[in-house]
């Protein structure tokens, strides 16, 4: 079965130029020593039988600190996630889309794209988004060892969401690049975040070499699965175009949309929104 590291783009800045760049990576991962700093690339192995991905027996300790690739094998869910470097003018299509739907979505935004694009986010957090932590730099957090380094990455992201929004940013992480290290999912659960990687992309990121509507279809329905986590570029215009349709397909074949907080089990409300808190559901 064919190992697919499904790596997020985003954005290479040039100082403050916001010149968006594509990094991308495909291979069979190499699997090194473990320790506590060793870098790791998030992967998956995908299947079209219906069924959740093969368990990633490799990268099994990040449960040790609260990370999600997926969700409830037995709950036909769908976890619609972006990933979001830059604006590349689609964002307004794709909301419409998840609003027709009534489809929350979770976005992994940078420091930039906030920056850049504050009428947007506050309109994913107005239509009940989750605008979520990708970092403020888009660094490869595996080289930040120590907290400090790494809390700034973090926090930075989150004043720059503060002054935009005037809420506290949900604490959802998602390292650039899905590049991380053991160290890095302690970090982010003493911060309080929840670490979430995916169980579904494919290759959207090429702004300049976009999939065709059928290929990418039939990409996306193929490995459908319950508890899906899927990560999609919000760069991509073949996603903008077709997502009304696939959210059509997935209710079809049954599925339901849930935001991270029905992931993670825990109950959101506004109040805790407001300050970046969630409450932990006992049911």
């Amino acid at each position: 079965m064919i190992l697919v590291f499904a790596v997020c783009i985003d954005i290479v800045l040039a100082g403050l130029a916001a010149q968006a760049g594509v990094v991308t990576q495909v291979f069979a991962p190499v699997k090194a020593v473990h320790s506590e700093t060793a870098s790791y690339g998030w992967y998956y192995q995908p299947r079209t039988d219906g069924r959740q991905p093969n368990k990633n027996t490799e990268m099994a300790f990040i449960e040790k600190y609260g990370a999600y690739s997926v969700g409830d094998p037995d709950e036909k869910v769908i976890y619609i996630t972006f990933d979001a470097g830059f604006e590349n003018g689609y964002t307004p299509q794709i909301l419409d889309a998840l609003k027709k739907h009534n489809a929350p979505a979770a976005f992994f935004v940078v420091g930039h794209y906030i920056e850049s694009n504050p009428e947007l986010v506050r309109r994913m957090a107005e239509e009940g988004h989750l605008v979520c932590n990708h970092t403020m730099y888009h660094r490869d957090m595996t080289q930040l060892t120590e907290l400090e380094a790494f809390r700034r990455e973090i926090t930075g992201l989150e004043d720059v969401y503060r002054d935009a929004t005037g809420g506290q940013m949900p604490r959802f992480y998602r390292p650039p690049e899905g590049k991380f290290s053991e160290r890095n999912l302690q970090y982010a659960q003493q911060m309080g975040y929840t670490t979430v990687f995916w169980s579904f992309a494919y290759c959207d990121w090429y702004v300049d070499d976009q999939p065709g509507h059928a290929f990418a279809m039939d990409k996306i329905l193929s490995r459908t699965h319950p508890g899906e986590v899927a990560l999609l570029h919000s760069t991509s215009e073949t996603n903008a175009q077709i997502l009304d349709d696939v959210l059509t397909e997935w209710q079809r074949m049954g599925y339901r949309f849930e935001n991270l907080y029905h992931l993670t089990g825990e109950v959101q409300n506004e109040s805790c929104e407001k300050r970046g808190e969630s409450v932990v559901n006992v049911e």
